[in-house]
């Protein structure tokens, strides 16, 4: 399997990789992430961008050995399901320690870490993961 991610789509997908933006139904009320055209649940096209907190509350996880072929290094993976309030979002789980740490029901933030580098275009992908919360404020 491969990780091919053309630059042109990541940085076109930057604002939700990188902030956290969601979009909000003007009609139904509801936030999704990743933002969509169109709203999933009514189908309106009222919608508007909104920031999502980078603190909340993880609600499940789960621990995945099966990984593409370029992230065999980093296996097993954790994914976990976040609660940020207005909506859950599912992203890699980041910066942890041991293989009792992550438990449902705790605070974590979102974290930028590097996910590849580009040999052939030396381009380097980042994207915002979930670590279990340091208590350190957002700037």
């Amino acid at each position: 399997m491969s990780m091919d991610l053309s630059i042109s789509r990541h940085w076109r997908r930057k604002y939700s990789i990188y902030r956290l933006q969601a979009a909000r139904c003007k009609a139904c009320g509801r936030v999704h992430y990743p933002p969509r055209p169109a709203c999933p649940y009514c189908g309106s096209r009222d919608l508007e961008l909104v920031e999502l907190p980078k603190h909340g509350k993880l609600v499940s996880f789960t621990k995945v050995y099966a990984v593409p072929e370029g992230a065999r290094a980093q296996s097993p993976v954790y994914v976990g399901l976040v609660d940020l309030g207005a909506t859950k979002v599912v992203a890699e789980l980041t910066d942890i320690t041991d293989q009792t740490q992550p438990k449902e029901g705790m605070e974590v933030e979102a974290v930028l870490r590097r996910t590849r580098v580009d040999g052939e275009a030396g381009l380097i992908y980042y994207a915002l993961k979930f670590r279990p919360a340091i208590g350190v404020p957002d700037v």
